[in-house]
């Protein structure tokens, strides 16, 4: 299947579901107690983990959302082992990306009350995609421009107004498309 093909909800659900089991699988091999919950969001796949214990939850999102990020990487290969295709799920731990997005949310905020007080153009620490993807999002809402620009793993966005013509043809073009909310 094309990238920009649709997937059905019945694909969706597929992979949902491939996701689920092996997730329920990795759970029980690290003897943690934890329910899976599926859906469909934005039309890709959502799979939460939400466990009563604190302790263990805590394990499985790891500093700065790290082990949640290889529950996702590792839950993507999984079910593109089984269906053949590149799957966009999102695996989200005990609400962590909520709660992620909602400091990115405030951070991108702060960045263009900043911009819109000086005029002057101001870039944020390195990123991942993920983080990068809301940033521009908030500041395309608020009526600002932003690029990305650097290498990986030290990436970082560029918040601009969208009347400074210099900021603009100095900013590498490179926005994150292939991140879409995760």
């Amino acid at each position: 299947m094309a990238q920009d093909e649709e997937r059905t909800l019945e694909q969706l659900n597929e992979e949902a579901d491939i996701a689920a089991d092996y997730l329920e699988g990795l759970l029980d091999i690290a003897d943690y107690e934890g329910d899976i919950e599926l859906g469909i969001r934005n039309g890709r796949p959502m799979i939460q983990i939400v466990a009563d214990d604190d302790t263990d939850i805590k394990h499985l999102i790891g500093r700065n959302g790290e082990v949640v990020d290889a529950l996702q990487q590792l839950t993507r290969l999984a079910v593109q082992q089984e269906t053949g295709e590149r799957s966009h799920l999102i695996v989200d731990v005990d609400g962590y990306l909520k709660r992620k997005r909602q400091q990115l949310r405030d951070m991108a905020l702060d960045a263009v009350d900043e911009v819109q007080e000086t005029g002057e153009p101001v870039d944020l620490k390195p990123m991942n995609s993920f983080e990068r993807k809301v940033i521009h999002d908030v500041v395309r809402d608020e009526g600002l421009k932003s690029r990305s620009h650097g290498e990986e793993p030290n990436r970082y966005v560029t918040v601009y107004l969208k009347q400074n013509q210099n900021a603009e043809d100095e900013i590498d073009e490179d926005i994150d498309e292939e991140f879409v909310e995760e």
